[in-house]
C-alpha cells in the first residue's frame, strides 16, 4: 500500500505554518522537489565527516569522499538502465546539460543547410540552445505542432523527420501540459535517417520509470533539485561512443591526462567533461535521493500521481470558468496541471493561493512560445509530487473560489 502519510513525514518542511498559521501546501513541484531528512541528513554527513575533494587525494577522507561520489554515479545510472556509469555526467542541471550537446556536439555534427527538430512546447532550455546553434551554423529549426490536447500526432513523425534532420530534441513530459511525449517513436524515426535524439528528462525522470534503453535516445538531460536532491547538480547521460567522439565543454583540472605547454590531452569518461572542482556534496547527497526513490518504487510513484492528477483535473472541471490545459486523460500525462479561471490573472491567483497556504507557480513557466501557441500570457500551475494529497487540491479550489469573490465580487 502506498502510504502518504509515512512519505510526508520524511519531509520536514511540510510541518511548516505560513501566513498566521495555514498549513503549507506545496503544488509547485516541477519548479523544484522538497527534500526528504535523508538526503538533508547525507549533505550534512558529508561536511560533518569526509569534507574533502575527491580523485587525485590520498588520504582517507579524499578516498571516501571519492567512493561516495563515484556511489552516486553509479546509483543514477541503475536508476535510468545505463549499463555504463562512464556515461553518466554531473553537471550542474538540465540546462547545462543541453546545452553541453549543443556546444560539444552540435558544433562539430551540424551544419549549414541541416534541420533540427524541437516541438511547440519545450522548454526554453530545449529550445534557445538549438537556436544559438542553428544560427552559427545557418541550421534550419523546424517543430512539432500540438493538437487541441496538448499532444503531438505521430503522424508529424516521418513528415517531420526526414533525411535533411541532424538532430532532435524532444521534452518526454512537458513543464506545462504535463505531456507525455512518444519519445521511443521519434527516437526509431530520428536514428532510421542518421539523426541523433536528445531527450529533456528535466520533468520525466523524477516522476516516470525512465529507462535509457527504452526510450532509445542517445542523450538525456535531467536535474536532482526536481527529484528530491539538493540544487546544482544535474545530469546529462549520453551513448558512449558519442561521449567519447565530443570535445570536452570546459578546459581545467580533472578533465586532462597530460597538460604541456603547448597541448594537452583529454582524460576518460566521464572526467573529460567534469572539468574543476564538482559540486560533491550535493552529488552525494543526490545519490540519496535516488535510494528513496527507489526504496518508495518509481511506479508506485507514478500511479500516486496519475491519482492525484485525475483528482485534480475533475476538481477544477467542477469548478465553472475553470480552463485547464493538456490532455484530458490522466494516464497521458504527468502530475502537471496548468490551468487559468475566469479573467483572473494567474499572477493574481497565485497571491491568494498563498494567503491560503498554497504555493504554485503563476506566469510563463519558460515556454513563452506555447503560451503563444495557448493563445494565453500566462496559466497557473499545480504540479503534484509522491508526497501530495487529495484535500490539498481541496484548499486550492478554495483559494480560487476566494479568488472569484475578490476579483468578481461573486461568491462561489
Amino acid at each position: 500500500m502506498y502510504d502518504v502519510k509515512r512519505i510526508r513525514a520524511d519531509f520536514p518542511i511540510l510541518t511548516r505554518k505560513v501566513h498566521d498559521g495555514q498549513p503549507l501546501v506545496y503544488l509547485d513541484n516541477a519548479a523544484t522537489s522538497q527534500k526528504p531528512r535523508q538526503v538533508i541528513e547525507a549533505l550534512t554527513h558529508y561536511y560533518e565527516h569526509y569534507n574533502a575533494n575527491i580523485h587525485r587525494g590520498i588520504h582517507r577522507l579524499s578516498e571516501e569522499a571519492t567512493d561516495a561520489y563515484e556511489a552516486a554515479r553509479q546509483k543514477i545510472a541503475r536508476f535510468i538502465g545505463a549499463t555504463n556509469p562512464a556515461e553518466v555526467i554531473f553537471v550542474r542541471n538540465t540546462t547545462e546539460a543541453l546545452n553541453l550537446v549543443a556546444h560539444a556536439w552540435g558544433r562539430a555534427n551540424v551544419q549549414a543547410g541541416d534541420e533540427i527538430v524541437l516541438s511547440e512546447m519545450e522548454h526554453h532550455s530545449n529550445l534557445v540552445p538549438w537556436q544559438m546553434l542553428a544560427q552559427e551554423k545557418g541550421a534550419t529549426l523546424k517543430f512539432f505542432r500540438i493538437d487541441e490536447n496538448g499532444e503531438i500526432d505521430p503522424a508529424q513523425i516521418n513528415s517531420l523527420i526526414t533525411e535533411r534532420v541532424k538532430l532532435v530534441s524532444l521534452t518526454q513530459m512537458s513543464n506545462v501540459l504535463g505531456t507525455i511525449n512518444p519519445i521511443s517513436q521519434v527516437a526509431r524515426r530520428a536514428h532510421e535517417v542518421g539523426a541523433v535524439m536528445v531527450t529533456d528528462g528535466a520533468q520525466s525522470v523524477p516522476h516516470l520509470p525512465v529507462d535509457v534503453k527504452e526510450l532509445d535516445c542517445d542523450f538525456l538531460a535531467f536535474s536532482g533539485h526536481k527529484m528530491l536532491g539538493p540544487t546544482g547538480v544535474g545530469v546529462l547521460w549520453g551513448r558512449y561512443e558519442l561521449l567519447s567522439a565530443m570535445r570536452p565543454f570546459l578546459g581545467g583540472g580533472d578533465m586532462i591526462r597530460e597538460v604541456h605547454l603547448d597541448y594537452s590531452t583529454w582524460n576518460e569518461l566521464p572526467w573529460k567533461f567534469e572539468a574543476g572542482t564538482p559540486n560533491i556534496a550535493d552529488v552525494i547527497a543526490f545519490g540519496a535521493a535516488i535510494d528513496y526513490l527507489e526504496s518508495t518504487g518509481m511506479y508506485a510513484i507514478r500511479q500516486h500521481e496519475v491519482h492525484m492528477a485525475a483528482y485534480a483535473l475533475n476538481t477544477l472541471a467542477d469548478l465553472e470558468g475553470a480552463v485547464v490545459y493538456g490532455p484530458k486523460d490522466p494516464t497521458r500525462r504527468g502530475g502537471v496541471v496548468s490551468f487559468n479561471y475566469l479573467d483572473i490573472h494567474p499572477h493574481d491567483i497565485g497571491t491568494v493561493a498563498d494567503r491560503y497556504g498554497v504555493a504554485i507557480r503563476a506566469g510563463h513557466h519558460c515556454c513563452q512560445p506555447l503560451m503563444r501557441r495557448l493563445g494565453v500570457a500566462a496559466t497557473c500551475r499545480a504540479s503534484f509530487y509522491l508526497y501530495n494529497t487529495e484535500p490539498e487540491v481541496d484548499v486550492l479550489v478554495s483559494a480560487l473560489k476566494q479568488a472569484r469573490e475578490l476579483f468578481s465580487g461573486v461568491r462561489v
